[in-house]
């Protein structure tokens, strides 16, 4: 008989274990989506995020802000409806150790410590850390830049400054920044120099896992979930021109979808472990 009920009892913990559901947000643009998945140890901010996400508020709202290697910002609710944002709308902080401004992370856009010194978050804004890949954080960049300087003014390395004078004049930064990269081999060997570093980032780890991010922010700002579907998107988003204040010289719109979806698929479609 005990063992019958211990059985049941199995079952039934099984089954609800099964029944549970979480809610995941696809970001829809132009360039392709994002699905971004919430964490449940940051409850504010995810249940603000979803709750505009259902309504639609953060429908045809735009991302306003890009910077390439660093990050991409929208949410703007207000400047969408011609109105300011209300600072008692604010979110407390919800800071976590361990959840880290790596690439793909969604955190919630603030005002700086001077006005904002309890670190709470826009009611509305958010950004996607696009940030610096690994290899250029483990990079000593001003050595790397002021070798290749050497090697290019030296008209002994005439095939390098071929390599390089049609990419420069281009005026495309970042495939200037990318030869040069693809040069730090080259230039250890020419120099005799290291010029690897140490990021420090505080958890290097899961920087180099993620391929990078903006670890300076860490600490700074509510890191409240993280893109665990359409990284390539975050890419194109922030490869756009853009113009003054780092606003996209073409609108990049969005629409949101919240998915109900098992934390067991979840667990399964996206290798995202739920704490217990």
């Amino acid at each position: 008989m005990k063992k019958l009920l211990y059985t049941l009892i199995a079952v039934v913990f099984m089954i609800a274990c099964d029944d549970k559901k979480d809610y995941l947000v696809k970001v829809k643009t132009a360039y392709g989506d994002m699905t971004l998945l919430l964490y449940d140890e940051t409850p504010l901010h995810k249940k603000n995020f979803l709750n505009l996400s259902r309504s639609g508020e953060y429908d045809s709202t735009i991302f306003h802000r890009v910077i390439k290697d660093f990050m991409i910002q929208g949410g703007n609710i207000a400047e969408k409806e011609g109105t300011q944002e209300n600072s008692e709308d604010r979110i407390p902080a919800e800071i976590i150790d361990g959840f880290y401004h790596t690439k793909g992370a969604l955190a919630a856009a603030r005002q700086g410590d001077n006005v904002n010194p309890e670190k709470k978050s826009s009611a509305t804004q958010f950004y996607i850390v696009d940030g610096q890949p690994w290899d250029m954080m483990t990079t000593n960049i001003n050595q790397l830049y002021s070798k290749m300087v050497e090697l290019l003014q030296d008209s002994a390395n005439r095939e390098l400054i071929e390599e390089y004078q049609p990419i420069y004049a281009t005026g495309d930064k970042q495939k200037i920044m990318n030869f040069i990269y693809s040069k730090k081999e080259m230039v250890e060997q020419k120099f005799d120099v290291d010029l690897s570093v140490d990021p420090e980032t505080g958890n290097n780890d899961a920087y180099q896992k993620m391929n990078g991010g903006s670890p300076h922010l860490d600490g700074e700002y509510t890191v409240f979930g993280k893109v665990v579907e359409g990284m390539e998107v975050i890419d194109k988003i922030a490869a756009v021109e853009t113009g003054r204040a780092d606003r996209p010289l073409k609108p990049v719109p969005m629409t949101m979808e919240v998915i109900e979806m098992k934390k067991k698929v979840i667990t399964e479609n996206y290798g995202y472990e739920y704490p217990e």
